[in-house]
């Protein structure tokens, strides 16, 4: 057994949900208290990033942007240039998916702790449709020099991540849903950017999830394990820097690796995982995300069970690749 705090009631159909930007919107506010250092701007999106608590809270820390993404990460980073911590939000498509350039040369370039807070991505986003399903940014955040890449798994996570990057001294891009999606953590659970976490042991595949995909893998295991299939969970909240001490032991003792991400598969976490197992331990890597296909329209769950994302869709495919794929072994 794993001794990473998890609820008790861990698959019952009545846990416990909430959206992961519930989370950010009280680690600001908690970040805010502790630090008057960090000032919050927004790009006309205050109550959908939920910032507008750390508003509410601190109104002379707060700067609205408007629809001028591009702006704001540039007004933030003059800010962090001037010693304050800025918080920026939008919805991921916009940013970084619209910024993308100002991040590169005004945050990650000069090495400014501007941190970009990315809601709403993944299809989860829902009826919103492909134009709002931000699939890229993993890929688009993780090549930047410099960024630290963080995709909570829960609202508690979420909460803990937040103020850990507002002390992090470096530029962050935090992941964040729309959708309420499960609480599986605890407010014991431990939070470190650059840790990975063992959720499950087992010893046939590493199921390896980032953002709210660790728990669908949770699910999936659970179901393998009814067919006599062991499988180890690894939370990796932190895509960059990646806990390589933590998921090298792992994949080492299965020999097999299945990475989940609502996500694009190509140059994202899967990605990230397999260029870290190429180069110090080759090792079979089925990658499970949006594979070359942008999103549809449609409620979050039906999205999820329609593009297999979900902990019983997933468990149809690692099984499979087990039955099919033999275990690496380093002698």
């Amino acid at each position: 057994m794993s001794d990473y705090p998890l609820i008790n009631d861990l698959y019952s159909k009545d846990i416990t949900q909430e959206p992961t930007r519930a989370g950010f919107g009280r680690g600001l506010r908690a970040a805010g208290e502790s630090d008057e250092r960090i000032v919050a701007l927004c790009a006309d999106l205050t109550e959908s990033t939920q910032m507008h608590l750390f508003r509410e809270a601190f109104p002379a820390r707060f700067i609205e942007i408007g629809v001028a993404e591009q702006n704001l990460v540039t007004v933030a980073a003059g800010l962090a240039r001037a010693g304050k911590i800025p918080f920026t939000s939008s919805y991921a498509a916009f940013s970084p998916g619209r910024n993308w350039e100002q991040i590169r040369t005004t945050a990650a370039l000069n090495n400014q702790p501007v941190k970009i807070v990315g809601s709403h991505a993944g299809i989860s986003v829902g009826p919103d449709g492909a134009t709002h399903q931000m699939l890229e940014d993993i890929a688009l955040m993780r090549v930047l020099p410099n960024m630290i890449v963080v995709a909570p798994g829960d609202s508690l996570e979420a909460e803990r991540a937040t103020q850990a990057i507002a002390g992090n001294g470096k530029p962050s891009y935090l992941r964040l849903a729309r959708d309420k999606t499960p609480v599986f953590t605890t407010p014991d659970t431990p939070f470190e950017i650059g840790k990975a976490y063992v959720l499950r042991e087992g010893k046939e595949v590493t199921l390896l999830g980032t953002g709210t995909m660790t728990y669908q893998l949770l699910v999936a295991a659970e179901v393998l394990s009814a067919q006599g299939i062991e499988a180890e969970v690894l939370h990796v909240p932190t895509i960059k820097p990646l806990d390589e001490e933590t998921i090298l032991r792992s994949v080492k003792k299965t020999g097999r690796a299945v990475t989940a991400e609502e996500a694009q598969a190509a140059g994202g976490f899967g990605g990230a995982i397999a260029e870290l197992l190429s180069d110090k331990l080759p090792t079979p890597v089925k990658r499970i995300g949006m594979n070359d296909r942008f999103g549809e329209s449609g409620a979050p769950t039906e999205l999820l069970d329609h593009f297999g994302l979900t902990g019983e869709k997933m468990a149809v495919v690692i099984q499979k690749f087990i039955t099919n794929v033999p275990r690496y072994h380093q002698w």
